[in-house]
């Protein structure tokens, strides 16, 4: 089987000006035990009513602190978790009603953040790379000649890499195994949940580089998760904000980056170290930690650390608002309707 043939793109079912991906409300509470018999049963609020698309060819990048959501939505996404409610369409197709669970993940793939972890420590690379696609009625000849490419395209030698184990093996190579297995049923989107957060810094910048040629020449679609800010600018076409479960800001990454519009945006990349040793921050961009997603502040979950909050951002949960082409913010300061003194001169 030729190159051509072998990575032909799915079919486009949805049309080329619908999203490859359309997420609706997604929510996911994770019950939390009580302390006792008729105590009032609570939950973890870790994806609150989420919504956003991913355009065909595109890069999303999400970001925000640890434990705003980010990973528990590519899990639910991938149906790792099961969502408490909410839609995900994928080309037009409903998940689990016209689109089922196992079209889905050929579809769709994901490269977790620990290389190790994602290995079966007792399987060979060979036996790695093989399964998925011999489960999925791929001949096994044809699968290891597959493995072999796929190898090849990642910057591994198939020759060394296809008899070892993943612990005979380096970080930065068991990640290439990783992004090549998920290449291996031809998906269509590759979720990325810091994937290169564990490299040195010079692999790191090898593995992105190895991404963003994956992604021209397989015609790929990409949610690339992420804490570091820098990364996403570079590889990102559009960056989500989350902070507790929601979405505090979404648009085009030079658009945000250039001008962030979100109190919470702004701290972030304030927070940025940078490469030129004179640029240093003495002010402190965002003190404070997150509060607790069991029982999270009313009206905006932001307030508590915000230095603009007003009493109408306690008393009432921020709509979102369009600031811009495909710019939205999830922000009282730019809702005329919301009350607050200072959003006529913000819109």
């Amino acid at each position: 089987m030729s190159d051509a043939e072998r990575w032909t793109p799915a079919e486009d079912l949805g049309g080329p000006a619908e999203p490859l991906l359309k997420v609706e409300r997604l929510t996911k509470h994770f019950p939390v035990k009580s302390a006792g018999l008729f105590q009032r049963k609570r939950v973890a609020r870790a994806v609150d009513g989420v919504s956003f698309t991913i355009a065909k060819g595109e890069t999303l990048g999400v970001v925000g602190e640890s434990g705003c959501g980010k990973s528990t939505t590519a899990r639910l996404l991938m149906h790792l978790i099961e969502p408490d409610a909410g839609e995900v369409i994928f080309d037009g197709e409903l998940v689990g009603e016209t689109l089922g669970l196992r079209e889905l993940r050929r579809r769709m793939q994901m490269v977790f953040q620990d290389s190790y972890a994602s290995l079966n420590p007792r399987l060979t690379i060979v036996d790695s790379l093989t399964f998925a696609p011999v489960v999925h009625g791929v001949p096994a000849a044809q699968a290891l000649a597959l493995a072999s490419e796929l190898l090849e395209q990642v910057g591994l030698d198939p020759k060394v890499v296809l008899g070892r184990y993943p612990h005979e093996l380096s970080g930065g190579q068991r990640q290439r195994v990783n992004i090549a297995r998920a290449l291996a049923l031809k998906p269509r989107l590759v979720i990325l949940d810091e994937a290169v957060s564990a490299l040195d810094k010079s692999v790191e910048a090898q593995v992105l580089n190895l991404l963003v040629e994956l992604k021209q020449r397989f015609d790929l679609t990409y949610m690339f998760i992420s804490h570091d800010l820098n990364v996403v600018h570079y590889i990102a076409d559009r960056a989500m904000v989350m902070y507790l479960g929601k979405i505090a800001e979404l648009g085009p990454v030079e658009a945000i980056y250039a001008a962030p519009r979100h109190p919470y945006t702004r701290a972030l990349l304030a927070a940025r170290l940078s490469t030129d040793p004179q640029a240093r921050t003495y002010a402190v961009a965002l003190e404070g930690d997150p509060p607790n997603p069991i029982d999270p502040p009313s009206g905006c979950r932001f307030r508590t650390r915000c230095p603009l909050a007003a009493e109408v951002c306690a008393a009432q949960e921020p709509a979102t608002v369009e600031v811009g082409p495909g710019h939205s913010v999830a922000c009282h300061l730019y809702d005329p309707a919301s009350g607050n003194r200072e959003a006529q001169a913000n819109v």
